[in-house]
Parts: C-alpha cells; sequence; structure tokens
C-alpha cells in the first residue's frame, strides 16, 4: 500500500515515514500542499495523510481536490481542538480526523482499518482484489472499465447503504462531472451483466446498494 505523508513539520513527516515504513508502506512524502498534490497525481496513492495547516494550499483543500477525481482515503491531522473543524473535514470527504499530538502506532492502526488490509474480498462466486484493482467471477478475471471498478468499490465500500445517483456522481466520477445523471444507471447494468445482477440492489426511486450476503 502506497501512503502519502504531508506536514509542514519536517520533524513529524521523517517520524510517521519511519512508523509507516516499518509497517510495510511505501510512503511520499511532502512538506507543503502543493507538493503534496504533485506527489498524489503522479504516484498511485492508497491513502493520504495530510496536515490541515500547510503553506502554499491547505490540507483541507488538498483532501477536496483529492475526492474529486479519486476513491483514495484521506486521514486529517491537526493541532486545532475545535469540533467545527472535525464536522467540516468529515463533511468535505475525509474519512479520519486525528488530533494532535497523538501516538503514530494510533494512526496506523486507524489507517490499516480505514484501508480494509485484506488483499482479497470473497463474496460467493466473486472476488475483488482492491489493491490490483482486479475482479474475478467463477475464478475468470473480468474485463472492468475504470469507472466500473471505481463504482464496484464505491458500493461495496458502502455496503449496506443505499446510494442514490446524487451521492454516486459526485463520488465516484468527481465533483466536477458534467453529463446526463443516467449515466450511473448505464454504469450499473453494465456492471450487473459482468459480475451478476445478483449483487447490485435497484431500490426503485431511491438508488442502489451491494448485497455481500455470502449464500
Amino acid at each position: 500500500m502506497n501512503i502519502l505523508i504531508a506536514d509542514d513539520e519536517k520533524q513529524m513527516t521523517i517520524i510517521l515515514k519511519t512508523y509507516f515504513e516499518k509497517a510495510g508502506f511505501t510512503v511520499f512524502a511532502a512538506n507543503d500542499g502543493e507538493e503534496a498534490l504533485d506527489l498524489f497525481f503522479s504516484e498511485k496513492v492508497d491513502l493520504a495523510v495530510l496536515d490541515w495547516m500547510m503553506p502554499k494550499i491547505s490540507g483541507i483543500e488538498v483532501c477536496q481536490e483529492i475526492k474529486k477525481t479519486s476513491l483514495a482515503k484521506v486521514v486529517m491531522l491537526t493541532a486545532r481542538s475545535s469540533n467545527d473543524d472535525e464536522f467540516s473535514a468529515l463533511d468535505i470527504g475525509a474519512d479520519e480526523y486525528l488530533r494532535k499530538p497523538f501516538d503514530p502506532r494510533i494512526l496506523i492502526l486507524r489507517v490499516k482499518k480505514i484501508l480494509r488490509m485484506e488483499k482479497l474480498i470473497e463474496i460467493r462466486n466473486l472476488k475483488i482484489d482492491l489493491q490490483r484493482q482486479k475482479v474475478f467471477r467463477e475464478g475468470e478475471e473480468l474485463t472492468l472499465y475504470k469507472k466500473e471498478f471505481d463504482l464496484l468499490r464505491y458500493l461495496y465500500e458502502n455496503k449496506g447503504q443505499i446510494l442514490s445517483r446524487e451521492v454516486l456522481l459526485p463520488s465516484v466520477w468527481g465533483m466536477d462531472y458534467v453529463g446526463e445523471e443516467r449515466t450511473v444507471d448505464t454504469h450499473i447494468n453494465r456492471l450487473r451483466d459482468k459480475i451478476g445482477a445478483e449483487h447490485i440492489i435497484t431500490h426503485r426511486g431511491t438508488g442502489y446498494s451491494f448485497y455481500d450476503k455470502n449464500e
């Protein structure tokens, strides 16, 4: 797994980089928001650990840019103590929020939980390899386009929830998407044809949900 650590305190990035590398992660480090975005979009990053207050571009703005076009996870770090800040971070898409000072080992445990470190998810006749972005049905690898895989992954990661087009479009296609809402239905239908209709439930008038009960 690839981790991006961005903090304007160089000593903090060194400490966290050391801890994460010992835990088996590949780590990219940045000391400002601009560098963080450059690294994120040039490397394959699974999760970004971002300090709120950074020069050039703030951590919260970096988080927003990441979430516009990616399903990568984000953990926000801050020395600020306001509950409003925590709400703001989670509201714009951060997956976790941690106040300084903290034990790096706690951060690593939370990161592992967020990433769901299992390499292969098995659901009845379906296998999803989140790390390699591959899907297998009855042992045969399926050909999924990127948006189809992103949609499948988002549905799985939010299993149990009914997801409307209004939620799926910005989450999978990005906030800047301009086009028909029906593209969600089209991709859902294609995905069903490939993985099996039994894995995706239609809730008429409200949206879709992922069904993963093993039978």
